[in-house]
């Protein structure tokens, strides 16, 4: 399959993550825990009834972010592992600010469930940036990597934590 292909159809699936965590229920589960990369713009659009739009921006960001996977490189950027560090720093912060918040409004359950999600997630990304640093780059794992960095932004990172609108 062509690069190009690859990355359409990676960047488009996207959109399945991106589905779950917003509108899968309505309210913050732990499946679908209202993500704040689509909640936040899903609340503004509202207004003008097309919040169904805001599943589409991690899609957006991904080709917006590595143009370069449409043409196949097979290096990380640099910059990738900056937002990695970045969004590892603010996703610790969001829970650490929030954590009251979501014992009180979510449970303790939700609040525990996904902090070790989101855990989870960190640590598969930390597992593939150490094997693009052991091994030779590919487009594959270029790929695999910036895949995995959005489903992540777009179902688990920054979740819902405190009492509803």
């Amino acid at each position: 399959m062509k690069a190009s292909s690859a990355t359409l159809i990676s960047g488009m699936a996207l959109l399945a993550p991106s589905s779950i965590g917003l509108f899968l229920t309505g309210i913050p589960t732990v499946f679908a825990p209202l993500p704040a990369l689509t909640v936040l713009p899903a609340f503004v659009l509202s207004s003008s009834h097309l919040g169904m739009l805001a599943i589409a921006i991690p899609s957006l960001l991904f080709f917006a972010w590595n143009p370069g996977l449409l043409k196949g490189i097979d290096r990380i950027p640099k910059r990738t592992y900056a937002l990695l560090v970045v969004a590892v720093t603010l996703d610790a912060m969001w829970f650490v600010g929030g954590w009251r918040y979501g014992l009180q409004y979510q449970g303790p359950l939700y609040t525990r469930v996904v902090c070790a999600l989101n855990v989870v997630w960190i640590a598969l990304l930390g597992l593939m940036c150490v094997r693009s640093w052991r091994k030779e780059p590919s487009f594959k794992a270029n790929l695999a990597f910036h895949w995995v960095l959005f489903a992540w932004l777009a179902w688990y990172a920054f979740p819902y934590l405190g009492e509803l609108p």
